[in-house]
């Protein structure tokens, strides 16, 4: 239906206890009233359109949003521009410095996010129904007028430099790095989405500013709105937050992208006590018809629980890690599978050896119908249970819609889930697996390990499974 219309962190004392009593209250209520709640399609009179959900069960409004043009728009010789214009677009805006605008978030408990990923410009806003108005402001401010003041910039690129160094010794940094050096070669996907110790200290304000102007316009705007509001005074500040942004983005295209499919094993050596593994290789695109066939399969090799074939077959059965896990990774112009996995270093050689062993064996044979059957009830009993909170949901309607799905999507879930035959589990199975891995090896050379380590006991699920039509699990920065 479309309907025409001409916390920050929360504070502490009374108003951080009645946001959670709220959040609270809402995470019950969204859970119970999911299946019944009517997704709206807004238009306000600036042309602003929103995917909408009236919820007034309590007095508290959910916005995400993004904008088409993450870490893929940053220049080439400097990653981590979108990354610092999301650390700092919210440090002082318009006529607001850095202190006077956060002391107006932090006095009506507005929580106001930027986040950048390899694909989208992100923000988040949660606020109270009364402090609506003022949350929709600061939110227009930021992202028409960030000041890029010269003690901000230096104070946002400090820290991201201290990240940098940190991520720097840190195994899984590295083998996340090194995984889409080679799997994406000169794409842009290849290119570090956080910056690097290299490219950071480059970065001027002109870079910030040029970014904003390029990529947040309206023709790629996509919003999702939760909570307790009307829908024509919702569109009122659509229209006062978003309608004054360029008509049309200046981004420069992405091309599209295939993984590397040849099989590789790619080794840093790094005197850390733990070797981290990590593996994957090209996948199936949302917009595929064995999308399905392929998250459903994906869920049997390397889901959450403790039920995976890798988590039972490599740590549970023969403690080879300390954890492992494996998804789905969906992008505007590729997709990957994408697993991780932390050893000790004297059994790193049998880990990944087992690891690829598993691999094999369920592209050459898929899955089981008993596999298939229970992967298929878990992932249609688990959809609903992961929107239970306003912010889910909102975040879950925006990847819908960057996912371009439609409004009923989840009415369709469970029907797509069940449409998934073992003929297609097979064939998603072998497309996804078939050539083999790309693997990336983080730790001490074998010979220089010390004495082996004591595996914990298999009692803690694996956190690899995600939820369909929550955000992809995203590339490593």
């Amino acid at each position: 239906m479309i309907y025409p219309c001409t916390r920050r962190e929360i504070l502490l004392g009374g108003a951080s206890l009645s946001v959670a009593m709220l959040a609270s209250a809402n995470s019950l209520a969204t859970t119970r009233t999911l299946a019944r709640t009517a997704i709206k399609r807004l238009v306000s009179s600036c042309g602003i359109e929103a995917w909408f959900v009236q919820d007034s069960t309590v007095p508290l409004i959910a916005m995400e949003f993004a904008l088409t043009g993450g870490a893929t728009q940053d220049p080439a010789q400097k990653p981590g521009v979108s990354h610092m214009v999301a650390g700092l677009i919210k440090e002082g805006s318009a006529g607001l410095d850095f202190k006077t605008f956060h002391e107006r978030l932090d006095n009506r408990a507005i929580d106001l996010h930027f986040h950048s990923t390899h694909d989208h410009f992100r923000g988040s806003l949660r606020t109270l129904e009364d402090n609506a108005d003022e949350a929709f402001d600061l939110l227009r401010m930021a992202l028409t007028s960030p000041r890029f003041d010269a003690a901000d910039v230096e104070r946002i690129r400090a820290a991201v430099l201290a990240r940098l160094r940190h991520e720097s010794t840190d195994p899984s940094s590295l083998a996340g790095r090194k995984f889409l050096e080679v799997a994406f070669s000169d794409h842009a996907y290849a290119r570090p989405a956080g910056g690097s110790l290299e490219s950071v200290p480059k970065i001027a304000a002109a870079d910030l500013k040029r970014y904003v102007r390029r990529v947040i316009a309206k023709d790629t705007l996509k919003i999702a709105v939760v909570g307790d509001i009307d829908p024509g005074v919702l569109c009122k500040l659509l229209d006062k937050t978003f309608g004054s942004l360029p008509t049309k983005s200046e981004a420069t295209p992405v091309p599209e992208v295939v993984a590397a499919r040849q099989p590789r094993r790619v080794f840093i050596p790094l005197d850390v006590p733990q070797t981290v593994v990590t593996f994957g290789g090209p996948a199936v695109r949302r917009s595929e018809p064995d999308f399905m066939a392929a998250y459903v399969v994906n869920h049997i090799l390397g889901g959450a629980g403790l039920t995976s074939r890798l988590f039972r077959e490599v740590r549970e059965k023969r403690g080879l890690a300390y954890s492992i896990r494996e998804n789905l990774v969906w992008l505007d112009h590729s997709a990957v599978f994408l697993g991780n996995s932390g050893t000790c270093t004297h059994r790193a050689h049998q880990t990944v050896e087992e690891i690829e062993k598993q691999v094999r064996h369920i592209a050459e044979e898929g899955p089981t119908q008993q596999e298939l059957n229970d992967a298929k009830s878990y992932l249609k009993g688990s959809q609903m249970l992961a929107l239970n909170t306003s912010s889910k949901l909102a975040r879950t309607l925006l990847q819908h819609q960057l996912d371009k799905l439609t409004m009923d999507y989840f009415e369709k879930h469970n029907g797509a889930v069940d449409a998934v035959t073992l003929d297609d589990a097979k064939r998603a199975a072998q497309r996804l697996w078939g050539a083999g891995l790309l693997t990336i090896i983080v730790g001490r050379s074998p010979k220089d390990a010390a004495q082996p380590t004591t595996m914990p006991s298999a009692t803690t699920p694996s956190s690899g499974a995600q939820q369909l039509g929550a955000a992809p699990t995203a590339l490593p920065n």
